[in-house]
């Protein structure tokens, strides 16, 4: 089927307004923490507005023709709250203090969430919104910031492609009080985001596990043949595998409950290995290295990464995933 081809007006205009705004861009410091003053907030009507305006005009000429003095007076009236009302929408944001948390890493096609912190070092702000620059306006996330005081808002982007990504440009934006005027300013955080591989869904099975002789381990023996470890309790280990007779010593000392562990599974090593995936492309390899990391993290074995370029020593825990999915997203 075929498509229509794009109007020329229209890809013209789209080409100045992208080169535009990568100009403008490139202008504007990278900061996490960004004071709105009048040199960074822009003010201009609304269609409300302009629409307004031409009301206000139709009201004034109506008015000289015919002599009305009520006339008049409703329309300086109008005319004034109008010019009250641009002020008001513009001191929403100036003296504003935006500041951007830390942003946690994601995987590709994930949403990657952005915690805005919005300071008012005096008067309180009503309906400040906050969106990507390149989004919709339907996506402002809206909020007011108490006087003297601190309010959150949230945005988010979802990067496509792995590795570390700047943070794309955020718009601030209000039209408190009558929607008249729209005052905004665009705001570039210095932070980056780092994206890990996008996740194989379905995961494929993990690669057999081997049988590993060394590495610490607190033990004792079972009441059979059977030899067993001691390791702390994880969230979903069943009941029965919980050392109970350790348990009220573990509250009463404020320590940390701990449950058996098997040879069986306390000394399963793993490697995760490029070569172990198959006849796939390089970023199909990534998603499924990935989608096997979170699995071994979950089940508690010690496991390895190889990857071209790349070892990870085996281990197990919140570091070894980290370093793992760090591996993988930045990996060339």
């Amino acid at each position: 089927m075929s498509t229509l081809p794009l109007n020329p007006f229209t890809w013209a205009s789209a080409r100045v307004q992208t080169r535009f705004r990568s100009w403008w861009h490139a202008r504007l410091p990278r900061t996490d923490t960004q004071r709105l003053t009048h040199r960074n907030v822009f003010i201009l009507p609304t269609r409300a507005g302009c629409l307004f305006a031409s009301t206000l005009l139709v009201l004034l000429v109506a008015s000289i023709n015919y002599q009305l003095n009520l006339g008049y007076a409703l329309t300086f009236v109008l005319a004034g709250s109008g010019l009250v009302s641009m002020q008001l929408t513009h001191d929403t944001l100036r003296g504003l203090t935006l500041h951007l948390r830390p942003v946690g890493p994601v995987h590709a096609g994930e949403a990657a969430l952005l915690d805005v912190v919005l300071t008012s070092p005096d008067a309180a702000r009503w309906g400040v919104g906050l969106r990507v620059h390149a989004a919709s306006a339907a996506t402002l996330s809206w909020t007011d910031v108490p006087a003297g005081g601190q309010a959150t808002a949230q945005v988010s982007f979802a990067p496509k492609q792995r590795g570390r990504h700047d943070i794309p440009a955020l718009t601030v934006e209000s039209r408190f009080p009558l929607g008249l005027f729209r005052a905004w300013t665009v705001w570039r955080p210095a932070a980056q985001v780092l994206v890990y591989p996008r996740l194989e869904s379905p995961s494929a099975p993990l690669p057999p596990t081997s049988a590993a002789s060394d590495g610490p381990m607190a033990s004792r023996h079972s009441s059979g043949t059977e030899f067993e470890g001691i390791r702390a309790y994880r969230r979903g280990d069943p009941l029965k595998m919980v050392v109970w007779k350790k348990a009220a010593s573990a509250m009463e000392t404020e320590g940390k409950l701990v449950s058996r562990d098997s040879s069986a599974s306390a000394h399963q090593q793993l490697w995760l290995d490029w070569q172990s995936c198959g006849d796939l492309s390089a970023e199909e390899r990534l998603s499924r290295l990935a989608a096997w990391v979170l699995a071994v993290d979950r089940s508690g074995a010690d496991y390895g990464l190889r990857i071209p370029g790349v070892e990870l020593t085996r281990g197990q825990g919140e570091a070894q995933r980290r370093a793992s999915l760090e591996a993988l997203a930045l990996w060339t």
